[in-house]
């Protein structure tokens, strides 16, 4: 039996470090896992509160809004007002959403068909290749470097050189996996060439609050002119430490926005409804809790990347997200990425993402997520020293 849009999918290569974490662990070992990118540090302590307070009143229980609870969109507009200096109005430049893949997901529907055509970074998260191609579009990749200028120039070439001309430009930085981020220069530039070739902006702000040794990652909507062709996510999963809530909102152009909504009215009821309460409370009452999160991610970044220099596996600080994108050291760089990721669970009890899981680009590093604490991130760098014995 066939099954239209998933036959020519590929395996997905984290099943395979995962199967093999279950399997060790299975069998007794204490495996580190600095795979899964699944926040660890616990929700705020209001939004639980006010959750079960909320679940607790039956009115609550009933169907919701999919655009979001009006407080809920308003709390959002102003999250973004304090945060960086952003203008929304919450009732045409604000949807919630079920999470951002959900609402990225749905945004593919909305604005691509068969036939069109995307710009993605690659390597990429693998929601943003792989939406596109269930709207039927097709992606042009767009080679990801560490220096904004040249991303920039290859964005433009890949542009000029598709046919046909992209519909879409997906971004999202600061970046996972390769941890790249932008100033707001940059944004300028990219919002000022869509308005100039008629080209909607999808921005993935994942992690908006996540900037490290002073650099704030900027909003795409910050630039001037940017409500006219970009839109942009903001998730409640790492800044508020809340993934599995689900809580998320697409801002920006209104008419965006509102295509969203109409697909979305056909597609869902919003999330639950006192999932969206507590989250509009916890945006008001605890707007310092990013800044916290952010420290430890910061801590847990330091950690890690001294351990490693210890042990001669030397990697440039990330200035932003909750991973550490590393080459693979010279010594084992003939083994691919899944090779070297399994290598590391079967003999270190450490896992790591492949690279090529996040598209051939990707290949040839790992990925490190900061999701346990100092000691247990200790603990692998002893491990990873033991197996890796040629380092250093």
């Amino acid at each position: 039996m066939e099954f239209r849009r998933i036959t020519d999918l590929p395996p997905y290569v984290f099943t395979i470090i995962d199967t093999l974490k279950v399997q060790a662990r299975r069998a007794g070992e204490d495996v580190i896992d600095l795979g899964f990118g699944n926040p660890d540090l616990p929700s705020p302590d209001v939004a639980v509160d006010k959750l079960v307070e909320a679940a607790q009143n039956p009115r609550n229980h009933r169907y919701s809004s999919s655009r979001g609870l009006p407080k809920l969109r308003e709390a959002v507009a102003d999250l973004y007002q304090r945060r960086f200096g952003v203008s929304l109005d919450p009732d045409t430049e604000v949807i919630n959403t079920i999470g951002a893949k959900e609402g990225f997901s749905h945004l593919m529907w909305v604005l691509l068909q068969a036939g069109d055509s995307v710009l993605v970074p690659a390597p990429s998260y693998p929601i943003h290749l792989f939406a596109p191609l269930f709207s039927g579009a097709n992606v042009r990749e767009m080679p990801l470097t560490s220096n904004q200028d040249d991303f920039f120039d290859t964005l433009t070439e890949r542009f000029e050189y598709s046919w046909p001309r992209p519909r879409v430009i997906v971004l999202s930085f600061p970046h996972n996996p390769t941890t790249t981020c932008v100033d707001v220069d940059f944004m300028q530039r990219v919002v000022d060439f869509a308005r100039e070739h008629g080209v909607i902006v999808v921005h993935d702000f994942a992690y908006a609050d996540l900037g490290f040794d002073g650099y704030r990652p900027p909003s795409i909507l910050e630039a001037d002119g940017a409500k006219e062709v970009a839109v942009e996510l903001y998730s409640m999963t790492k800044s508020f430490s809340m993934a599995g809530w689900r809580v998320a909102f697409m801002v920006g152009n209104p008419d965006v926005i509102g295509a969203l909504a109409k697909l979305k009215s056909y597609l869902d009821y919003g999330t639950f409804q006192p999932i969206q309460i507590a989250a509009t409370v916890t945006m008001n009452e605890a707007p310092d809790y990013p800044q916290e999160a952010c420290g430890v991610y910061e801590s847990r970044r330091d950690t890690l990347i001294d351990g490693l220099a210890r042990i001669g596996w030397e990697i440039e600080p990330p200035k932003g997200t909750m991973f550490t994108w590393a080459p693979i050291p010279d010594q084992y760089s003939d083994m691919g990425s899944v090779e070297f990721a399994s290598k590391l669970v079967k003999e270190a009890n450490v896992a790591l993402s492949p690279g090529v899981g996040f598209g051939p680009g990707g290949e040839g590093h790992v990925r490190f997520a900061l999701i346990e604490n100092e000691q247990r991130i200790n603990q692998a760098i002893r491990n990873l020293r033991g197996s890796l014995d040629r380092l250093g």
